[in-house]
Formats: C-alpha cells, structure tokens, sequence
C-alpha cells in the first residue's frame, strides 16, 4: 500500500498543482486561465475574471471535471 502523497514534500510544482478548486479558497482569474491549458496572457486573465463575475466558481468547471 502506498502512502499518501503530501504535495509540501514536493521537490518542484506543476501546474496543476497550483490549482485550486475553490473548496479551500477563492478561485483567481489565474487559475482559471491556467484550468484551461493557456499561458497567462492579461487578455486572458482579463476574460476570465468576467466569467468569474458572471458565472462564478462554475466557470471553472467547464475545464475540471
């Protein structure tokens, strides 16, 4: 049996684990940007804070299951 994975004990991080669902806190433009597979662009992070605004933490489940 493998023992439980504790991201702290992580030599590096990845992208998605940067993400958060919004469970433990707010979600940023960012991670949505970054839910969607695209590099952080101000256009993009704009987009995505009014989708935030207008959809709120359910915009993020158009990228995570």
């Amino acid at each position: 049996m493998s023992e439980p994975t504790d991201e702290s004990k992580w030599a590096f991080k990845t992208a998605d684990s940067c993400l958060h669902t919004g469970s433990e806190q707010l979600i940023d433009p960012e991670d949505l940007v970054m839910a969607s597979g695209r590099e952080l662009t101000p256009a993009r992070i704009e987009k995505a804070r009014k989708a935030l605004e207008e959809y709120g933490a359910a915009a993020l489940e158009r990228y995570l299951p």
